[in-house]
């Protein structure tokens, strides 16, 4: 099955949330700086998102096998034990706005603009999800760098199971296994009735995208294999 594309996702960040968040006060001479730089990125974002409907053909204690390509991670693996079919995608704020980015000649622009582009690819995720969910009824995912079991290197074979994203939506993946625009995710949805959030094995603290709880115990009670 070829992907989805999904590319009409309207772009209008919220100003005062921009505002807010670049620590900007009331009169401040900035303030018309980012009111215009706002609209140009209105002007040209093409946030996008793409997603494939793609069914496992084997598995293994610590891998999984999707229309020929091998993912390996255990976590993946037991997580994946009750389905038969997953969704990977990729979404991303959009080459426009990362050449519009690209091609501002001031550092504290350019640092605007790459939190405008953060907010791009925001909606572009949540246009993804509100899609697949109505869909589909899906709401677990992963993605390759969330896990030290699931690590960066494992996007090369996410990437060949979708096919050609960069002919879709422009997105390139480097040697070290970066995506090119930066703000750009990437990973796999499925439905299956025993909640999951990779947050829930990752201890690192204090982080802003963190959706549950650390459980230290959850690896040995559910993921750590047991020695013969």
């Amino acid at each position: 099955m070829r992907f989805t594309v999904i590319d009409t996702i309207p772009f209008q960040p919220d100003r005062a949330a921009l505002v807010k968040r670049l620590r900007l006060r009331d009169g401040s001479s900035y303030l018309s700086d980012l009111e215009r730089l706002v609209d140009e990125a209105e002007a040209v974002a093409k946030p996008k998102a793409l997603y494939k409907v793609a069914f496992i053909d084997d598995r293994g204690d610590d891998y999984v096998v999707v229309g020929g390509v091998r993912l390996d991670s255990r976590v993946l693996a037991v997580n994946l034990d009750p389905v038969h079919r997953i969704f990977p995608y990729v979404a991303t704020c959009g080459v426009e706005l990362d050449a519009w980015a690209h091609a501002q000649d001031d550092m504290l622009y350019k640092y605007w603009a790459d939190i405008i582009k953060e907010v791009a690819v925001r909606e572009a995720i949540q246009a993804l999800f509100e899609h697949m969910t109505e869909t589909y009824g899906l709401g677990k995912m992963m993605s390759p760098g969330s896990l030290e079991d699931w690590p960066m290197p494992q996007q090369r074979p996410l990437f060949a199971i979708l096919g050609d994203i960069e002919g879709a939506i422009g997105v390139q993946l480097s040697d070290s296994f970066l995506m090119t625009p930066n703000k750009t995710v990437s990973g796999l949805r499925f439905a299956a009735a025993e909640d999951f959030a990779s947050c829930q094995l990752c201890p690192r603290d204090n982080c802003p995208g963190r959706r549950a709880p650390y459980d230290d115990t959850l690896y040995d009670r559910k993921y750590r294999k047991i020695q013969s």
